[in-house]
């Protein structure tokens, strides 16, 4: 198949790119005349300190440059939505998979599956490796795309392969063990399903990513995620409080001895299981550096930090009284419960704790992550809600503010005739309550 490069859509002003008369519109086809398939190309090729670029102009010209820059120059390209081509997507059909459960009729980008090594480096999204070739492999290797983060689920071959419904899923701990070798960085992650890959299963898995240290930098265990949507799925449920308990001993213990070993904890359960099994955050230390935030593991431990931060600097009372409610969902109810309680206390000031159940996923579904515009609209509707009401930013697609169901913070004002603002951790909110925002 003919390479056509890269489609440049911006060029950066006072850039290399600009000086030698690249223009958008123009196509980056080669680099030292090695073919540009992507961006990882691009700046893997770029980083050398001579440079030949072969550019087909928007005219159809083709230009080889010869360029001598510093090492660590970028020569001032940028190629937009294009800058990796078409998306690999998903070829398992795994039994747990959360887009296989979500609702009907919603926007089209919520029901992509992506599994694409290369968004896996750039962006850091979970890939079960099972569509990766061996020459993918290794050019992992040869560009050094780490850390990687990879979705192993089970290290038992035949038990993958069942679990992704993917013949090619078993052989996740031959390609690990290459990655490892290589000196790539890896973070992993096992979606945790009751009676099927814990137990016995998850201790084995442990330990077999356990041999790949420090390479396989971490391993988060999350529990698996089940909605009111799964007709004709496999049957599935969550864990119960005992089980949630069990698989905290079980991860813990491991953790013990992982810390007397390297002095790094290694693997972690979710903050969602603490809350299913009704036990305290592990306190600091038991979260290393804290690899994987960003798939609930630390994120409660942080907050509860930075609010032991606040909460020292929080005044006795304030001049004018103010009336906020909260929104959270029901795995967020402990922690911020912690919150109001003690905002409660200062005089002026109250704020009521709403906690809104997940009509739109199930009630199984408990993060406040998944909470839409409509599950809050129709809890509040005709409920006192007072001078203000703050929702965590988590609810809201990065960096913009539009809920799952694609109704906006505007719609939720609107339909419940109040003013909405959003916060970002224990020190924004405690601003915007105290109207220290407004100031």
């Amino acid at each position: 198949m003919k390479n056509n490069g890269l489609y440049i859509t911006d060029v950066e002003n006072g850039s290399i790119a600009e000086e030698i008369g690249i223009q958008p519109g123009d196509r980056l086809v080669a680099i030292n005349k090695e073919p540009i398939r992507d961006v990882l190309d691009y700046r893997f090729l770029c980083a050398n300190e001579e440079v030949l670029a072969k550019i087909v102009t928007a005219s159809g010209e083709e230009w080889e440059i010869e360029i001598e820059k510093d090492y660590e120059d970028d020569l001032g390209l940028d190629f937009g939505e294009h800058s990796f081509g078409p998306i690999r997507r998903c070829h398992n059909r795994c039994l747990f998979c959360f887009v296989d459960q979500m609702a009907p009729s919603m926007r089209e980008s919520l029901y992509i599956k992506d599994d694409d090594y290369r968004l896996s480096f750039w962006q850091g999204n979970f890939v079960s490796l099972t569509n990766v070739k061996d020459e993918e492999l290794k050019r992992i290797i040869d560009q050094k795309l780490g850390p990687l983060y990879i979705s192993v689920h089970t290290t038992n071959s035949e038990l993958r392969c069942r679990m992704l419904n993917n013949r090619h899923a078993g052989k996740i701990l031959e390609q690990l063990k290459m990655l490892a070798e290589a000196g790539i960085e890896m973070q992993t992650q096992v979606v945790l399903c009751p009676g099927i890959n814990d137990g016995e299963e998850l201790k084995r898995t442990i330990r077999d990513l356990a041999l790949l240290w420090p390479q396989v930098h971490s391993l988060a265990v999350v529990p698996v995620g089940v909605t009111k949507y799964r007709e004709g799925l496999y049957s599935l449920r969550t864990f119960t409080e005992t089980e949630a308990q069990g698989v905290i001993d079980l991860i813990e213990d491991y953790q013990n001895k992982f810390m007397s070993l390297w002095d790094y904890p290694f693997v972690y359960a979710s903050d969602e299981f603490y809350v299913m099994a009704g036990k305290p955050i592990p306190p600091t230390e038991n979260y290393g550096d804290f690899p994987q935030t960003e798939n609930g593991i630390g994120l409660a431990r942080l907050f509860l930090d930075e609010w032991a931060e606040v909460e020292e600097e929080l005044p006795n009372e304030i001049d004018d009284h103010r009336r906020i409610t909260l929104v959270t969902g029901t795995s967020g109810e402990t922690f911020l419960r912690l919150v109001t309680d003690r905002l409660n206390l200062i005089k002026g000031l109250t704020v009521e704790l709403r906690v809104v159940q997940n009509n739109f996923f199930g009630n199984t579904v408990t993060v406040t992550g998944l909470l839409t515009a409509g599950d809050i609209i129709g809890a509040l509707k005709g409920k006192e809600i007072g001078d203000l009401l703050v929702l965590p930013t988590v609810m809201l697609r990065n960096g913009e503010e539009v809920f799952l169901d694609d109704l906006r913070v505007s719609d939720v004002s609107e339909q419940l005739g109040v003013s909405v603002t959003v916060a970002e951790g224990p020190r924004d909110l405690v601003e915007i309550v105290l109207g220290l925002d407004e100031k």
